[in-house]
C-alpha cells in the first residue's frame, strides 16, 4: 500500500473520488463538516491540520484494496497531450552558374524575396518536395546536390529543411501568382541585396562561397 506523506485538499478530494462519495458522505465518513470538504475542492493546495491528516490516514488505511487502487490511479498525473508537430518546409537554393533563383512572395503587408519552398506533407520526401515545388512555382527543373541542414525558422516557426540544387532546364516564370509576384535569377554577389544576410541560414552562405 502506498503511503501518503502529506494530505492536501487535492489528495483528500482524490480519496473522496476513489471512495465514490458525495461531499456529504465523505464529510460524514471523516466526521467533519461538509464545508471542510467543500474547502478542499475550492483550494486544492490547502494542507489540512495535523488531526485532519491523521483522520485522512485512517480513512485511507481502512479503505479496501479496490479503493486504494483507484486512489493510486487517480493520483497519477494525466499523460501529456500529444504535442502537435511543427510544419516542415523544404527550401531549394537553386544555382545556375553564378546566379541564384529567387521568388518574390506576397506577405500580409509587404513583399519579400525568398528561395523557392514548399510544405512537406506526412510521408513525403523533403528533397523531392524541394524539386517539385521549385518547378511548380517557377517552371525551373533542378536536381538536389546536397542537403545543407535544417533549423527552426526564426520568423515563421516552421522546421526549414535546406537543399542546394543545380539548375537543369526551364525558363524562370511566375507560375504561382496567388503566392508570388515575381521570379528572377540574381547574381550570388547580390543575394544580400534581396535577402538580408542575417536572415539567411549560415550554411547557405558557406555553400555559396564554396560553389
Amino acid at each position: 500500500m502506498d503511503v501518503v506523506d502529506r494530505w492536501t485538499g487535492q489528495r483528500a478530494c482524490t480519496l473522496q473520488a476513489a471512495l465514490r462519495m458525495t461531499n456529504e458522505g465523505f464529510a460524514g465518513h471523516l466526521g467533519v463538516a461538509v464545508r471542510t470538504v467543500a474547502s478542499w475542492h475550492a483550494e486544492p493546495s490547502i494542507v489540512p491540520r495535523s488531526e485532519m491528516q491523521a483522520a485522512l490516514d485512517t480513512a485511507y488505511e481502512r479503505a479496501g484494496e479496490a479503493v486504494r487502487r483507484r486512489f493510486g490511479a487517480l493520483s497519477r498525473p494525466a499523460p501529456s497531450p500529444v504535442q502537435p508537430q511543427a510544419l516542415t518546409v523544404a527550401i531549394a537554393i537553386v544555382l545556375r552558374g553564378d546566379e541564384i533563383l529567387l521568388v518574390c512572395r506576397r506577405g500580409s503587408d509587404s513583399l519579400t524575396w525568398q528561395f523557392p519552398a514548399g510544405m512537406v506533407k506526412p510521408g513525403a520526401s523533403a528533397d523531392a518536395v524541394a524539386i517539385q515545388e521549385t518547378h511548380s512555382e517557377t517552371g525551373i527543373h533542378c536536381a538536389v546536390r546536397e542537403r545543407l541542414g535544417s533549423r527552426l525558422h526564426p520568423v515563421t516557426g516552421v522546421i526549414a529543411d535546406y537543399y542546394l540544387c543545380d539548375y537543369l532546364a526551364g525558363e524562370a516564370a511566375n507560375r504561382d501568382p496567388l503566392e508570388n509576384v515575381d521570379v528572377t535569377w540574381v547574381p550570388r554577389t547580390s543575394l544580400t541585396r534581396f535577402i538580408p544576410s542575417d536572415k539567411i541560414y549560415s550554411p547557405i552562405m558557406a555553400a555559396l562561397e564554396d560553389a
